[in-house]
């Protein structure tokens, strides 16, 4: 295997720079290669890939997120945006990794992650890309040992090996132990959104969106690898083209 000592790792998340996930994945990977943390300094989750354009960013030195030496940034924007000035600012890394999130990314998830939409920024500048998110014991509480040790072994074969232009890895772990690993596809899971209206002390309405998740069970899919136990690595290709379909729509698009 190729050595990965002085390898550039950027990391990102969308939970903040004081997440634990964050801070477990960056000392995991502080084993592996040159670590830098570029991170929101308030969490964002489900932002998707928004890009801040309309105001000025901050980028700041954070030395109280508990990453020890491990330089640590932290920007008042976007997970993307922090890949963005992560790139521009430290430097081209060799690989971008986001995580660990706090609970699972699975399925139609991926189109409103922060934490993937980090792993996809770095793509836009060619840099392989892997998100890490874990599900929850019932009270909701992590532990993120397995997760971690996991995540620095997967990110040095990626290293090593390189992944396909536009590829990234969506992974998600389990609660706890780790049973095993499957590659899988992404699953139908979602949210069936609920609309909570409330009304504020001056009596006008406001909204509350809300959701239950929901997904059908098969166990070649990222859901049903981590119901079971296992970790669940699904490749993911940034190519939303339906090539399959480009000729369906030359026969019936209008000409002008």
């Amino acid at each position: 295997m190729t050595d990965t000592a002085r390898k550039r790792i950027l990391i990102a998340n969308d939970d903040g720079i004081f997440s634990p996930g964050i801070r477990a994945l960056g000392l995991a990977l502080a084993e592996i290669g040159d670590v830098t943390v570029v991170a929101p300094d308030v969490e964002q989750s489900a932002v998707g890939h928004g890009i801040t354009i309309r105001r000025p960013l901050r980028f700041k030195h954070t030395a109280s997120a508990g990453f020890g030496d491990i330089p640590a940034y932290r920007v008042d924007g976007t997970p993307a945006d922090c890949v963005v000035l992560g790139v521009h600012l430290v430097g081209k890394p060799d690989i971008v990794v986001s995580g660990i999130n706090l609970g699972p990314n699975l399925g139609n998830d991926l189109t409103h992650s922060g934490t993937v939409a980090a792993a996809i920024e770095g793509l836009a500048f060619g840099v392989p890309s892997i998100a890490f998110s874990q599900a929850s014991i019932p009270s909701g509480e992590f532990d993120f040992t397995h997760a971690a040790r996991y995540a620095a072994k997967l990110t040095q074969e990626v290293l090593a090996r390189g992944l396909p232009p536009r590829t990234l890895l969506n992974v998600n772990f389990p609660a706890g132990e780790l049973r095993g690993v499957r590659v899988t596809t992404l699953s139908d899971h979602r949210y069936e959104d609920e609309i909570i209206s409330r009304q504020d002390p001056d009596g006008r309405d406001y909204y509350w969106v809300a959701g239950t998740p929901k997904a059908e069970y098969s166990d070649t899919t990222d859901y049903g690898a981590v119901q079971d136990g296992y970790v669940s690595i699904t490749p993911v290709k940034l190519d939303l083209t339906y090539r399959d379909f480009l000729s369906e729509v030359e026969g019936f698009a209008p000409s002008v």
